[in-house]
């Protein structure tokens, strides 16, 4: 795997945590989101996953639209996104 093109997505408690080589945003989530399972869909921005969560424990499609996320934390979305090309899941 490419390191360079690719992010990973990950969680710990109710924050979602989404890393780009040396960058690392971190955001809020649902308290119950277990984990992220699989990303699904890549789009620019926009992730398509399958998640977990414990109330009933459940996996649903979880949608996550980066391009607000990362205007409201005052970042550039192109310049943050630019040239990832695969978002996996990875916990330590």
């Amino acid at each position: 795997m490419d390191v360079s093109n690719t992010a990973i997505l990950s969680s710990c408690g109710n924050m979602t945590s989404f890393t780009v080589g040396d960058r690392t945003i971190r955001f809020r989530t649902s308290d119950h989101l277990v984990r992220y399972e699989r990303v699904t869909k890549w789009d620019n921005g926009y992730i398509e996953c399958l998640a977990t969560y414990d109330n009933p424990l459940t996996t649903e499609e979880e949608y996550i639209d980066l391009v607000p996320i990362l205007e409201n934390l005052y970042f550039d979305p192109d310049e943050f996104l630019h040239g990832i090309e695969r978002v996996t899941v990875q916990y330590a």
